[in-house]
């Protein structure tokens, strides 16, 4: 039990030295060290599972978490010892008020990866579903990649099918005054085959003999550009089949999915708040702890401790200055000038 309460006392960053003076201060050390520590394990645990969705390697989440852990552990221990306690609490506030926004902002990144663990139930549905938009997307723009040159060739297939379809209803025409001119329906309205039945027919003859050789020659073009789309067909479905639904299980991915998931639900939202809320009080416990607590001995031995070493500071630094002034009196008076001056620099 001594060894933790020792552990927990180092935690604290409290000078143990002065603290055997001051019992009376000696439990509230070791809270403060065990908020840091625990602080700090969880940083160990919320990074090693965030770097396991990252590397899928327990020995790479293991060894990267707990170096995390330490480095929060550290600059928590850092930031608790280096308060100060005086009479002034608003003044000890502004003091400690880039500590506490450090707090905020490494209690929100240690609290982000345990969210994502609390609602992974929730993340897996919606990561499928962003999967699969993912893979209609890339569906799509692998279509649109092969949509224009496959629209163009059937429209140029379209335009050659109605030249022959427009050839054939001239044909037609053409065959139909042929006809009513032979039977006096049309035309002349005498029935016989006379000239103009046979300059009609002549018409006709050539109409369809054109329309033979655009049929052939038509039906030539689109059978090659049928062969083209089948072609442009059938590279689009392979493209589309070689497509994978890629596995979206990462950080960013989860997040995402946490995002989403906070603006559908205002139950998750408010879940995913506490849950922030709570790693922020924690984070910030042992600098609050600090701030709220009256200054006890141990705040007042330190001062007067580290006092103590200011007053011998200055005692030293006289004490040298004087001797240097000494030593100056067997110099001119522009030396003497010129070493006053610096002194009062440094001093200053």
């Amino acid at each position: 039990m001594h060894k933790v309460s020792s552990f927990f006392l180092f935690a604290s960053g409290a000078d143990r030295d002065v603290l055997k003076d001051c019992p009376t201060d000696h439990n509230k050390y070791v809270g403060i060290g065990a908020t840091i520590f625990f602080t700090g394990l969880f940083a160990a645990l919320a990074a090693a599972y965030a770097l396991f969705t990252v590397f899928d390697s327990y020995v790479v989440a293991v060894l990267l978490g707990i170096t995390w852990g330490l480095l929060i552990f550290n600059l928590d221990r850092y930031i608790v010892s280096s308060m100060r306690k005086d009479s002034h609490f608003w003044r000890e506030l502004v003091s400690a008020s880039p500590r506490l926004a450090l707090a905020i902002i490494i209690s929100l990144v240690i609290a982000k990866p345990l969210e994502l663990k609390i609602f992974e139930k929730e993340i897996e549905p919606k990561l499928i579903v962003m999967e699969q938009q993912v893979y209609a997307r890339q569906e799509a723009e692998t279509k649109l990649r092969f949509e224009p040159a496959i629209l163009q060739i059937r429209q140029d297939v379209i335009v050659l099918k109605n030249e022959i379809t427009d050839k054939q209803l001239q044909r037609d025409e053409l065959v139909r005054l042929a006809q009513q001119e032979a039977d006096g329906t049309g035309g002349s309205k005498q029935r016989n085959l006379g000239p103009i039945y046979k300059l009609k027919k002549t018409d006709a003859e050539r109409a369809e003999n054109e329309l033979t050789a655009l049929i052939r020659i038509n039906q030539q073009r689109i059978a090659l550009l049928e062969s083209q789309l089948a072609a442009l067909d059938s590279a689009m479905m392979t493209e589309v089949n070689a497509l994978v639904k890629s596995k979206r299980n990462g950080p960013a991915a989860r997040l995402e999915a946490l995002s989403r998931l906070t603006a559908q639900s205002s139950a998750i939202w408010w879940a995913n708040f506490f849950i922030v809320l709570l790693f922020i009080t924690v984070e910030s416990a042992p600098i609050m702890v600090k701030l709220i607590s009256k200054s006890g001995p141990y705040d007042s031995l330190l001062h007067i401790t580290e006092h103590g070493f200011l007053c011998k500071e200055i005692e030293t630094i006289a004490v040298s200055t004087a001797e240097l002034k000494q030593r100056t009196t067997t110099l001119g008076e522009p030396e003497q000038t010129y070493v006053a001056r610096k002194l009062d620099t440094e001093l200053l």
